[in-house]
């Protein structure tokens, strides 16, 4: 009996496995282009094998310092430090330093330009700019590089990261976002790209001067093509209705219209929700707000006519934070604000920057060195020599452990 013939495979003639191959060759060339163009291939992470040694803060402010080391670091405002770890951010790297060498610990890379970088709570938040917009945002571990969350939203093409411990607010010249700790959106503000729903946000086309971030609020001057002055609105960073987060309907606790021009947003209390500082250049003045929008206090300044022309830098004022109140840094000088209500305490002129606290004591920039300044009366007990060679612009502070970090510019220097 003769045996029923086989089917020939279609895949076993010569040309056919010829074509076969020929095909999986083009698909693993595809996918090759897929992934050199895509971002996890323009992306280059190095992380720590562990977190950087605790340093312990010295127990008196010494009576010299010395460089250790400099980097360049253009998209930082002020120094960013996790522990014993000095962040620098430019040219699309994030870099983790070791504080007391300069020695990289951990990198962050992508193809794309840095718009801010900030530190909270341990975690480096790092926002790139793709396309036109700072809409791609990264976070790391500031300790050891590894990237603990991501995400991708509207953004505007300028932003500056601000944070008030709990929330991360990205605030550009037409929109707002607020986000948790892990990058999930709380707040948007402004003029939303395509909204979910129409019709919630209040002024979408308005345009904002300056921002400050504090207990769960931002306070922003906003001006509008409606109005005819500027406008202070206070707005929550979350919205939540019957347990439901409303991101995209911000929960506005007041907005009034402000006598007079050129005025920025100084400083929100943290002590004390709602209260909220403005400085109006026009007319030299200090304006406190109570949390109801009601004018409280009217303080008049003495500053150089430059100092409150235009916006500060970053769309922030420059201020910082002790345990005895706030500082504002006008560009001349330091004024130190309670932290309860923001009235002024003492100002002192000829200062670069806002200060910060080194060995218990406030340290204060000024030319040619540091002043140790009594944070009761704004009294310098002492003078530091720190040579910053042709250097003569503001200077933003920070310590970690024995190292005192400056921020001059674009260029990073840790002193001890």
């Amino acid at each position: 009996m003769a045996r029923p013939r086989s089917r020939r495979s279609p895949w076993t003639r010569p040309r056919d496995r010829v074509a076969a191959v020929a095909v999986a060759v083009l698909a693993a060339a595809a996918a090759g282009v897929v992934w050199i163009t895509s971002d996890s291939a323009a992306t280059e992470q190095r992380t720590a094998t562990e977190p950087a040694p605790s340093l312990e803060e010295p127990e008196a402010v010494p009576d010299s310092f010395t460089e250790l080391w400099n980097a360049s670091s253009g998209a930082t405002v002020e120094p960013v430090a996790v522990g014993g770890t000095a962040i620098t951010a430019g040219d699309g790297v994030v870099v983790g330093r070791d504080a007391r060498t300069g020695e990289h610990r951990w990198s962050y890379r992508r193809d794309l330009a840095l718009c801010s970088v900030i530190a909270v709570d341990g975690e480096v938040t790092a926002a790139y700019r793709k396309g036109e917009h700072c809409s791609e945002v990264t976070q790391l571990d500031g300790r050891t590089g590894n990237r603990t969350a991501q995400r991708t939203g509207e953004a505007d093409s300028e932003i500056r990261l601000l944070s008030d411990g709990s929330h991360l607010v990205a605030a550009g010249p037409t929109l707002l976002n607020a986000w948790s700790q892990d990058l999930v959106r709380t707040m948007e503000y402004g003029d939303v790209p395509a909204p979910a729903h129409p019709g919630r946000q209040p002024r979408p086309d308005c345009r904002y001067g300056s921002v400050a971030v504090a207990a769960g609020q931002v306070g922003v001057v906003e001006r509008c093509p409606e109005d005819d002055a500027e406008r202070l609105t206070l707005v929550a960073t979350t919205h939540q209705v019957d347990d439901e987060l409303r991101s995209e309907e911000p929960d506005v606790l007041f907005s009034e219209l402000l006598d007079g021009e050129s005025a920025q947003v100084v400083a929100l209390s943290a002590a004390e929700a709602g209260w909220t500082a403005v400085a109006v250049g026009e007319h030299q003045r200090l304006v406190v707000y109570t949390p109801d929008g009601e004018r409280h206090a009217e303080y008049e300044l003495e500053l150089p006519e430059g100092d409150l022309a235009g916006d500060p830098h970053g769309m922030a004022a420059a201020t910082a934070r002790t345990e005895a109140g706030v500082y504002w840094f006008t560009g001349s000088g330091t004024i130190a604000l309670t932290e309860h209500e923001l009235e002024p305490r003492w100002t002192l002129p000829g200062t670069l920057g806002t200060g910060t606290t080194f060995a218990g004591e406030l340290l204060v920039p000024i030319e040619g060195g540091l002043a140790v300044i009594d944070e009761e009366t704004g009294e310098a007990t002492r003078t530091i020599n720190v040579d910053r060679g042709a250097y003569a612009g503001p200077v933003r502070l920070a310590a970690t452990g024995p190292v005192l970090l400056e921020q001059r510019g674009d260029e990073l220097v840790a002193l001890r």
